[in-house]
């Protein structure tokens, strides 16, 4: 058992951050997840797993070591078996990084799940790795929570089409997708079946009451190959709300029009910035004489756009910030009578009309000090086809 000593940089009120008690001197599969128990109770939101360095907490943005020694090659072949599986070693070494989802259940009413992502890197002139496990919500939470507004709410159930959710990486886009999923599901009226197909799954509705209900989620690859056979799948088992993680290639985008075409209310994420731009992105996935034609069923089927971004709030945190345009019956026909070329222009002059632009997101929430000038003004300059 490692000597338990100090760490000196401390405060005497930071007693949330000193080392794990029963730290061992070799990791083994029955000490990981009393480990990660004890980091969770610490209030840690990420836990960082390295080798050759002390496993850190990241609590309320400040790193405290977790344990007193480095992690060796050893304690990391064990964490990396219990956490991915034996083939984790193999596949880093085949230059890919692993994203996967990590539970563990302390009882039979409590889960505590983690978001991973394992990457491997150089230390000390070897192939080492690094494990970052973001600690998720026992559950989703509300669009109230998300401060989302009542517009978005209004258009968010549309009883067939698509809803695309967009936004760089980490801007909480599956945060929104999981508040959106709650509502849907909280309704008297319930949703239905819903099918979900995640990388990994991050937010799960256990503990949401919905008798007229049934959620289905399904992680990609490790249930079904990718997103696009996902939703063919999801065509043959009647479900009322799909969601797809991600719309990011031709074949997925495919898939999702068919799927609303054929009368489902399909949910997705992008990974672009600005309603016009989400729609000219998608398009350009195409080859030039197949994307006329996409152009119209994709228009024939959208219903609505968010795209959000996560800024630092005045005061410490981050605030989401969000453009977001509807896409209403007399919308879809405008834009339908025109050239598909014109549409981002034309997106672009109609968004405040039906919905907001990122420019008057950012001036709101500026006029009310929650974020500062810079801030503001990258956002102003941000959006436009």
């Amino acid at each position: 058992m490692a000597t338990r000593k100090p760490i000196s940089l401390l405060k005497a009120e930071d007693t949330f951050a000193e080392t794990w008690p029963n730290e061992p001197d070799r990791f083994n599969e029955d000490s990981i997840d009393a480990f990660l128990l004890w980091c969770v109770k610490q209030n840690s939101s990420d836990i960082t797993i390295q080798t050759d360095r002390p496993v850190y907490n990241e609590i309320h943005g400040v790193l405290y070591p977790a344990i007193i020694r480095n992690i060796d090659a050893a304690d990391m072949a064990i964490i990396l078996t219990k956490i991915y599986g034996p083939e984790a070693q193999a596949r880093l070494a085949s230059a890919k990084d692993l994203d996967v989802s990590y539970e563990i259940r302390p009882d039979r009413y409590t889960r505590i799940r983690f978001r991973v992502n394992i990457t491997a890197i150089l230390s000390k002139g070897r192939d080492s790795a690094q494990i970052t496990m973001r600690v998720l919500p026992s559950e989703p939470p509300t669009m109230g929570d998300l401060n989302i507004e009542q517009e978005i709410i209004n258009a968010w159930a549309p009883r067939q089409g698509v809803v695309i959710i967009t936004g760089p990486t980490g801007s909480g886009k599956t945060t929104l997708l999981a508040a959106g999923n709650r509502l849907l599901l909280e309704r008297p009226e319930g949703c239905g079946k819903m099918l979900t197909y995640e990388a990994p799954i991050e937010y799960v509705y256990d503990t949401i009451q919905s008798p007229r209900s049934l959620v289905a989620q399904s992680e990609i690859p490790r249930h079904l190959p990718n997103f696009a056979h996902g939703v063919r799948n999801a065509l043959r088992r009647k479900p009322e709300i799909i969601l797809v993680g991600e719309s990011r290639d031709r074949e997925t985008i495919n898939a999702t029009i068919e799927a609303a075409q054929t009368g489902h209310a399909v949910y997705t994420t992008t990974h672009t910035l600005g309603v016009a731009n989400t729609v000219q992105r998608m398009l350009s996935t195409y080859d030039m004489n197949e994307r006329e034609e996409r152009a119209v069923a994709l228009m024939e089927t959208l219903r609505l756009i968010v795209t959000q971004v996560l800024i630092p709030r005045e005061g410490g945190g981050r605030i989401g910030v969000r453009e977001w345009m509807i896409f209403p019956d007399e919308v879809r026909e405008k834009l339908m009578d025109m050239v598909f070329t014109k549409w981002p222009n034309e997106i672009q002059r109609m968004i405040n009309q039906y919905g907001r632009s990122m420019e008057k997101s950012a001036e709101i929430v500026f006029e009310q000090g929650l974020i500062d000038r810079r801030h503001y003004l990258l956002l102003s300059s941000s959006t436009g086809a």
